[in-house]
């Protein structure tokens, strides 16, 4: 018997003791089991064992094909419902093949075989386990329930809300510096002894402030930590939630924190960190400075041991923020742009799915100083679409300084000031050998 007949087999299990025992919760469900059984946000038993939500689940493609042959399997042709003619026998038939390494990852059945696995394999699956609280579905039914009144919905289009199963970069995938590392070890430990942090009154903790020019990976760190982590990202632009025109800005920022704290745990990324000053050195609308007072008055009243959010700001003009805002966090992680050695593990990671014939990093590293993580792939995406138009998929080691030599001329001419007839501004944009001075990107990749 197949892989394949184990894993339906497990799906159909876990549907029919998750049926039976009320005490267990949406958060024992394995997270890929319950993307399939929610319905207006919520989890409701019976759960059914259908063909169409086994294939979600576990990714067989005709799961009835695959336990036909067992004699305790059974199938509705009218529902699809694929079920047990004999549980027991059933449940015999699976403990023979798993392990308590493949139960720690499913809390329903490793508490169903406590007796024979331990409750501690229980305590483990559970804690393991992504909460049902960072799911789309059950995000998506929290905003439309906090946002129902009509004059608060324009309130979503300012917060962007990230489920973990979204996130697709991890944190594999990103080049991190020494001290990006052991900033985010710290975090990490953190959020998993929030109770032992609470016990022993260390309250001032998990506001971090992300501060390096674009394209560094600031918005990239926060996004793979909440994969990494299981929580949800909740996502905001400053200049956006505080602007004149949107409303009342002090309650659209009562409502980014009030957000967060509803979907918690989970990571609030401020954008942008650097509007605060700018604001407060300013003879701005006194609307937006209420709403800036207001912001840093509401990190100061936010906890990640106590409300369990993880504060993250970030800006790409650090020395514009005075002491009222660096007071706020009690980490600072520097995002440089990346060094020669730094430059060649990043084409290493995001091409290692392309094949690039005499492929060399250290070389195109060595050719693209000032260039950021960001800037990096946009080369890679070019050499990739110019090897396309000669109908190749396999690169070579001259697309990609070709593509670094194209990049270079359009990032010059993009820092150029192209007013007619102001030569000297057109001679004080070149300087291609340096890259072309700032890498302005608008997103931070």
């Amino acid at each position: 018997m197949d892989d394949g007949a184990l894993e339906v087999v497990e799906f159909a299990l876990t549907a029919a003791v998750y049926t039976d025992d009320r005490e267990l919760e949406p958060d024992d469900l394995p997270a890929g089991y319950r993307e399939v059984f929610w319905s207006d946000g919520r989890i409701e038993r019976p759960l059914s064992a259908t063909v169409e939500t086994a294939r979600e689940a576990t990714g067989v493609d005709d799961p009835w094909e695959a336990v036909s042959e067992l004699m305790f399997s059974d199938y509705d042709d009218f529902s699809g419902t694929i079920s047990f003619t004999d549980r027991e026998m059933a449940e015999q038939w699976y403990r023979e093949r798993v392990d308590a390494d493949r139960l720690r990852e499913n809390p329903v059945l490793a508490a169903h075989f406590a007796d024979e696995f331990g409750a501690e394999v229980y305590e483990q699956a559970r804690e393991e386990n992504r909460p049902a609280r960072a799911d789309r579905p059950f995000i998506d039914d929290l905003l439309a329930e906090y946002f129902e009144d009509e004059e608060e919905e324009e309130m979503l289009d300012l917060v962007d809300v990230r489920a973990p199963e979204e996130i697709e970069m991890t944190l594999d995938d990103i080049v991190l510096t020494e001290d990006q590392e052991g900033e985010i070890t710290k975090i990490v430990k953190a959020i998993e002894h929030r109770e032992y942090l609470a016990g022993i009154g260390l309250r001032e903790i998990g506001k971090l402030l992300f501060v390096g020019p674009p394209g560094t990976g600031k918005t990239s760190v926060a996004r793979a930590l909440g994969g990494k982590l299981g929580l949800p990202v909740v996502e905001v632009k400053l200049s956006m939630i505080t602007s004149q025109y949107l409303g009342e800005t002090a309650k659209n920022v009562e409502k980014t924190f009030e957000v967060a704290k509803r979907l918690a745990p989970c990571i609030l990324f401020i954008d942008e960190f650097d509007f605060v000053a700018k604001t407060r050195a300013s003879d701005e609308h006194a609307a937006i400075k209420r709403a800036v007072n207001t912001l840093l008055k509401s990190i100061d009243e936010v906890s990640l041991v106590q409300d369990e959010v993880l504060l993250i700001g970030a800006t790409n003009h650090p020395d514009q923020l005075d002491a009222a805002a660096w007071r706020r966090f009690d980490e600072i992680v520097n995002f440089p742009k990346p060094d020669r050695q730094m430059r060649a593990d990043i084409l290493r990671v995001v091409t290692a799915e392309m094949e690039i014939a005499d492929f060399d990093p250290e070389a195109v590293a060595e050719m693209t100083e000032g260039l950021t993580g960001s800037d990096l792939r946009m080369v890679l995406r070019e050499a990739v679409l110019d090897a396309l138009t000669e109908e190749r998929t396999t690169l070579t080691q001259e697309d990609l300084e070709d593509a670094v030599a194209e990049f270079e001329e359009r990032d010059t001419l993009k820092n150029l000031d192209m007013i007619e007839g102001d030569h000297d501004a057109l001679v004080a944009g070149g300087d291609i050998e340096s890259g072309g001075g700032s890498h302005d990107h608008a997103h931070d990749d």
